[in-house]
């Protein structure tokens, strides 16, 4: 189990902004932040799980994926994560490649990094 995970980035308030409002319909807020250093952590609770920070060497394929609750948090991220700039890069659906209930989406953040949102639920 992973205790936490952090994206470099080159653009910390677009990027703070972006995911503040792709995460939100999932639930994460930033829990943490130090605007000096250009690093902020998101969290469900009040510990940082997912953190971005404004550094060298940014990343641009990295792949993160985030648990929703229902097949409408999906959803809800899809839209959201779009409106806040990020790019498609797989609307939602079932994806049975993985498994018959793997409902996902996927955008590109403003690094260019592949955010999902996946819900392993039935219907």
């Amino acid at each position: 189990m992973f205790d936490h995970v952090g994206l470099n980035v080159q653009d910390y308030d677009a990027t703070r902004t972006f995911y503040e409002e792709a995460l939100e319909p999932l639930g994460w807020r930033v829990v943490m932040a130090f605007d000096e250093w250009k690093a902020a952590g998101f969290g469900t609770a009040d510990k940082p799980d997912f953190w971005v920070t404004q550094r060298e060497p940014y990343g641009t394929g990295t792949h993160i994926a985030f648990t929703a609750s229902d097949r409408a948090g999906v959803d809800a991220f899809y839209a959201a994560a779009l409106e806040a700039g990020g790019r498609d890069n797989g609307p939602p659906g079932i994806r049975e490649q993985y498994h018959p209930t793997y409902y996902s989406a996927f955008v590109l953040d403003l690094d260019g990094n592949n955010v999902e949102a996946v819900c392993h639920r039935p219907a």
